[in-house]
């Protein structure tokens, strides 16, 4: 077979698995779809808790009412779907890799994904409930502390996207000790800085609460030290040089 129709195999193999992995994730949208209210209800919960007896959200946008339901359902519905999406890309890309590429990258994806979901839920059922009874303690009296559904989405996912990806951090740690661009030695070095760097991210991507930002900044030097922990364990140091096999290798001057 021709290269050129090694690439042409390829890219329908691809095409084939980008379909299944569409059609795995609308399947699991349409039988959720009716439940697209409900969904948001359990989204909205962290606020509405939140929120002064009879308080309430709004929606400013005329198909917003719509829109941000169906949005939620999507994005729950890629959540179910995943494991089936990260089978489809594991079954593409494993013909090429190595034996030991393969014992490697699939718990790789598994942990990364599993860190992700956890970071998640972390950001749900802990973060959002203390920091929007925060917020809500500053409201000024007068003031009703309304919200657009559709900007609290977009609020719910950035944090999401933020909590998950810090959960990432053993699997970040892992990945370079492994590439050997850093040596676990020096992760123990520059720990004070990552410290400093993790207190300074969660004061820039966390609400303006001291809470907040502490339960973003100590769980990712946490994760941080648990990254060179599992590299530390993963990793094998290099064997001394043997001194005789030195000697011997010298030229006598």
């Amino acid at each position: 077979m021709s290269t050129e129709d090694t690439f042409i195999s390829h890219l329908m193999e691809l095409r084939d698995r980008l379909l299944r992995c569409i059609l795995a994730v609308a399947l699991v949208f349409f039988g959720l779809v009716f439940w697209a209210k409900d969904l948001y209800a359990l989204l909205a919960k962290p606020l509405l808790a939140a929120l002064p007896e009879g308080g309430q959200m709004i929606a400013t946008d005329v198909v917003g009412v719509f829109l941000v339901p169906v949005k939620v359902t999507a994005l729950i519905a890629l959540v179910i779907a995943l494991p089936y999406v990260l089978y489809q890309i594991w079954a593409f890309v494993a013909p090429g890799l190595y034996a030991h590429e393969k014992r490697f990258v699939l718990p790789l994806v598994i942990s990364s994904t599993l860190l992700f979901l956890a970071g998640m839920a972390f950001a749900y059922f802990l973060i959002f409930p203390l920091a929007f009874k925060v917020l809500a303690s500053f409201a000024p009296q007068g003031v009703a502390w309304m919200t657009d559904i559709d900007k609290y989405f977009n609020f719910v996912l950035g944090m999401f996207v933020i909590f998950g990806v810090t959960f990432e951090i053993p699997v970040a740690v892992v990945l370079l000790v492994r590439m050997g661009v850093v040596s676990v030695e020096k992760l123990r070095e520059i720990r004070p800085y990552v410290i400093v760097g993790a207190f300074v991210v969660g004061a820039v991507f966390t609400p303006p609460d001291p809470v907040s930002q502490l339960m973003l900044a100590v769980p990712l030097w946490l994760l941080y030290e648990l990254g060179i922990l599992v590299a530390g364990a993963l990793v094998k140091p290099a064997p001394p040089e043997d001194s005789a096999e030195a000697e011997a290798g010298r030229s006598p001057e």
